[in-house]
């Protein structure tokens, strides 16, 4: 339809569009989302890395000639950045759409990661930083949800796990080009570094028009009161997926749902669904992001400390012990990730944190017994966090999937700002304080406490996590707009089942009765 129906003016109407989704063989369709929404992890991973990379370079008088604190007050900024982000454009995703958020949040990627690229002292460098990481996380809100919505449940699991995993992707990518772009014998000082964020605003630029063919989210589009559309879209990709090779005719989907369109989530109803809705859900989603969160940020992202403080390692060979490290955290999840949709998703969320924890534990108390040569230290974390990168992927997948569709941006953008302020900035402190001590039994001491946290995080999966495992998302969290009207007090609206059929999908009865 070319207009929106306004929410306050849309009747009550059943839709099948949730079973249509669900029922979707995979497709070339669900490639295109994957590559194009999929992106926003390799941006960060490229992002991370890079200023990672350059930080020493920027040190030097030929080019910004910034202080150790400037450079650490950089990364605050980028820190601040993705939280204030996360949260405005979490909040606009829900009211505004997902395709506008995600296009928006790309676009202001582009431009500020190519003026950082300008950067001509410490203020304007900040600032642009600041906007970068906005702009990253923006993208966790839109894409998040954007993913889940689009994806069929009995794959949404490896999907989010592998979508995730690419972090390390751009982690290597970045690693790769810094070995290139700051070697003075091809690059002079002052230009290598700029040349690094120039190659993450031309990937922003490649992947902006591949986005330009994601649709928007049609289970958005029902709760908005739009159905019509919501069907045109979903009418529009069935028939691109049976025009595909090997594809026969799609089967019918399999109940339907009936919705209310209504107005927007306030912070009052959100704090009353998270708190008294959902309150165990909220401590899973809590218990996840935080732990995963302390392990990353106080174990992987000061394993280079490790090695120069340790075993003596230069700053200039770091990137060839990180490869590994990326190797095994993008593995992690696209080789486990398939049981997370076959096993289920308590047993896997609860085993690779158990497992990341006992590994974590072994690996600090070899390290602290000095029984290990760097290389052995490398080849037992990245053991570790080939466990551990799926525990943390999963915990995004949780939070993003547990939730009601009209306030997931808005959750997601939540959990990403506890753990980015708890686990991404205390654990960094805590742990590069333990380094700075140079005793191997304090930092063993700092690894016990991941450790403890992770297997914390196992009890609080066991007694509240949710078995979502290939099932829609409405049967996960029932939508705040879905009614149990029956069909003759609601609008059959396009693509409706016949009177007479469920009121959801197959499975939803628990959740929307």
């Amino acid at each position: 339809m070319g207009e929106a129906i306004g929410v306050e003016q849309a009747r009550t109407f059943r839709s099948d569009v949730p079973g249509r989704l669900d029922r979707l063989p995979w497709s070339r369709f669900h490639w295109l989302v994957v590559a194009a929404l999929g992106v926003t992890w390799i941006i960060d991973g490229l992002e991370v890395t890079l200023i990672a990379s350059v930080s020493p370079m920027l040190e030097r008088p030929d080019t910004l000639h910034l202080s150790v604190e400037r450079i650490t007050q950089l990364s605050s900024a980028y820190l601040a950045g993705a939280v204030i982000g996360a949260l405005v454009f979490g909040y606009l995703t829900d009211r505004l759409g997902r395709k506008k958020l995600f296009v928006v949040t790309l676009g202001l990627y582009l431009i500020s990661a190519l003026l950082t690229a300008f950067s001509w002292n410490f203020a304007s460098f900040a600032v642009f930083r600041f906007l970068t990481g906005a702009a990253i996380g923006g993208e966790y809100s839109a894409i998040n949800s954007a993913v889940d919505e689009l994806i069929p449940g009995r794959v949404r699991g490896w999907a989010d796990l592998a979508i995730n995993g690419t972090y390390w992707v751009g982690a290597a990518a970045g690693s790769l080009a810094c070995l290139i772009l700051l070697d003075p014998a091809w690059f002079r000082a002052d230009l290598g570094w700029r040349l690094g964020f120039g190659v993450g605003a031309a990937l922003g630029l490649i992947i902006i028009f591949l986005r330009d063919g994601v649709p928007e989210s049609p289970r958005w589009l029902l709760t908005h009161g739009r159905p019509d559309e919501a069907e045109r879209i979903v009418g529009e990709i069935e028939r691109r997926i049976e025009g595909e090779p090997g594809v026969d005719r799609l089967p019918p989907a399999e109940g339907s749902i009936v919705i209310r369109p209504r107005g927007p989530v306030g912070f009052g109803e959100l704090a009353g669904v998270m708190l008294k809705t959902y309150p165990s859900r909220t401590v899973l989603g809590l218990a996840l992001i935080i732990s995963q969160a302390f392990l990353y940020n106080g174990v992987f992202f000061t394993f280079p400390l490790v090695l120069s403080n340790f075993y003596e390692v230069s700053p200039g060979s770091t990137g060839l012990y990180l490869l590994p490290f990326a190797l095994s955290n993008f593995l992690g999840p696209l080789i486990l990730g398939r049981f997370f949709d076959t096993v289920g998703r308590r047993i896997m969320i609860a085993g690779t944190y158990t497992i990341s924890a006992i590994l974590l534990a072994l690996a600090g108390y070899l390290f602290a017994a000095d029984r290990l040569t760097a290389t052995e230290q490398t080849i037992l974390w990245a053991l570790v966090f080939f466990f551990a990168s799926s525990a943390a992927s999963s915990a995004y997948l949780t939070v993003s999937e547990i939730f009601p569709v009209e306030l997931r941006g808005m959750i997601i953008a939540l959990f990403f700002a506890a753990g980015t302020l708890l686990g991404g900035t205390l654990a960094p402190w805590y742990f590069g304080r333990l380094i700075a001590t140079h005793s191997r039994a304090s930092v063993f001491h700092g690894d016990l406490i991941a450790s403890g946290l992770l297997l914390a995080t196992v009890v609080v999966v066991w007694l509240y996590g949710v078995n979502a495992e290939r099932s829609s998302l409405e049967d996960v969290a029932r939508p705040l707009s879905a009614s149990d009207e029956s069909d003759e007090d609601s609008e059959a609206g396009p693509g409706s089942s016949p009177p007479g059929s469920s009121t959801a999908t197959p499975g939803l009865a628990s959740s929307l009765h």
